[in-house]
């Protein structure tokens, strides 16, 4: 196995004083009265939709170019992303002054791409999911003396993004849960690493789609599995091959995983739409449809759901509300 740099709470502490000066933190934390009678809980939206760049993965993005552009150890970075990672890492190198190379699969989210031309990468579109696209990613940096970006084996990512659980544990709610969609689990480990130096006793639920299940099969069998598929509405939760450093974390530190089906997480980004009137991607919809599954669990309680992003594309979202008017 690997070794990387620690992830720690004072990693995440120290992040917060990096990123607070670029960004509109703490963002959100909300309960919105229909979306918590709809569940028969108290929830809590953590709404990191309202970042500039709709996503929470900015904040990895801000610590981690902060600590490249004070190093130059290369002449600019590359990564592979479905999205959100990818405008984030755009939308930081812009602020720093750094050349960047993103590369996306084939037929990815077009608004998404968009986005991130229009902050300044260069685009390249390669291979039939994320998972070849970052074998393409490694392939660029190597060639172009690249820094290679993964998408979660990085503790500057993973401590730059745990700011959001920081805002949400240093508040004076008294939570249940606080449930974490997981892709490759950048998210989901800052949250263990907060939530077990602050509140070691709550449960910290990471969710996947049911369709891209690599991590919760690896977290249950307890080896490293990778699947064939990861075909879900939920392209933030869409990868076949779990990461190294984070899996690692999850193993350690996470109360549970669970999986989410198509219909689900679609049911979810409706009824997130109708009572709090936010759009969340599938993914940013995932914990929302996780707390809804669960629901006679979880009644009477208070949880906090992290809405990692909001960045739908419009025919996802003519296609999604053509197939339900409710929650």
């Amino acid at each position: 196995m690997s070794e990387y740099p620690p992830v720690s709470i004072e990693g995440v502490r120290a992040a917060r004083a990096v990123v607070a000066p670029h960004l509109p933190v703490p963002t959100p934390l909300l309960e919105h009265p229909l979306l918590s009678e709809a569940a028969s809980c108290r929830v809590l939206l953590k709404h990191e939709n309202h970042l500039p760049t709709g996503a929470f993965k900015v904040r990895g993005g801000v610590n981690l170019l902060h600590h490249f552009s004070r190093e130059r150890t290369h002449g600019g970075i590359a990564a592979a992303t479905r999205g959100n990672h990818g405008q984030s890492l755009a939308w930081a190198a812009r602020l720093f002054g750094v050349q960047c190379t993103i590369v996306v699969p084939l037929g990815n989210n077009p608004e998404k791409n968009a986005a991130m031309r229009a902050l300044g990468a260069r685009l390249v579109e390669h291979g039939r999911d994320f998972d070849e696209a970052r074998e393409r990613t490694e392939e660029i940096a190597r060639a172009e003396s690249l820094r290679y970006v993964h998408s979660a084996n990085e503790p500057h990512l993973v401590h730059g993004v745990g700011t959001w659980a920081l805002e949400v544990l240093e508040s004076k709610e008294k939570l249940d849960a606080l449930f974490v969609p997981i892709g490759l689990g950048s998210g989901v480990s800052g949250a263990i690493t907060v939530a077990r130096a602050l509140r070691p006793e709550l449960p910290v639920i990471g969710v996947q789609a049911a369709n891209a299940p690599a991590v919760y099969r690896s977290w249950k069998e307890g080896r490293t599995v990778t699947t064939a598929s990861a075909d879900t509405i939920a392209d933030g939760l869409a990868t076949r091959v779990p990461a190294e450093m984070t899996l690692r974390i999850i193993r350690e530190g996470v109360s549970e995983i669970v999986t989410v089906g198509e219909d689900e997480i679609e049911s979810a980004i409706r009824l997130v739409w109708r009572t709090a009137h936010s759009m969340p991607e599938g993914a940013g919809a995932a914990g929302v449809a996780a707390v809804m599954a669960g629901r006679e669990r979880w009644r009477g309680k208070t949880v906090a759901v992290v809405l990692t992003g909001g960045n739908l594309d419009s025919a996802t979202i003519r296609s999604v509300f053509s197939r339900g008017a409710g929650g």
